[in-house]
């Protein structure tokens, strides 16, 4: 499992790549593989605003359906529209090819209260 240096990352598994005015969220390598096969992902269209920990969407697998949360305040600038025909690009990239959505951050002190990548699986169960 991945957990790259360098990203940030949330309690409720999204990863955060910090571009300066704008961040790239994904779900970490940890939720898709909790998920299993990934069929459908329902993300939010571009102009949509959020506040921290607001459900900007959702994603389904064969063996559950689970809310995507906003790490941060913003509105979203870019969507992956590839994940609409494949979905699956999470469970085989989830930091490449199966990123969500770019955000403009609103509060660059946001990013300070999410977890660094060693943080992160240190909050993970231990059987990993």
């Amino acid at each position: 499992m991945k957990f790259p240096e360098g990203l940030f990352y949330t309690e409720s598994h999204e990863w955060v790549k910090d571009e300066g005015s704008q961040v790239t969220i994904g779900l970490t390598d940890y939720a898709q593989s909790q998920l299993k096969d990934i069929v459908y992902v329902d993300i939010p269209e571009v102009g949509s605003e959020f506040k921290k920990g607001d459900s900007i969407g959702v994603v389904e697998s064969v063996k559950t359906v689970a809310d995507i949360y906003s790490p941060i305040t913003g509105k979203v600038t870019d969507e992956n529209f590839t994940l609409k025909d494949h979905p699956q690009f999470v469970n085989e990239d989830p930091y490449g090819k199966g990123w969500l959505v770019k955000m403009e951050i609103q509060d660059r002190e946001e990013l300070k209260g999410l977890l660094s990548s060693k943080a992160y699986q240190g909050s993970l169960p231990e059987e990993l």
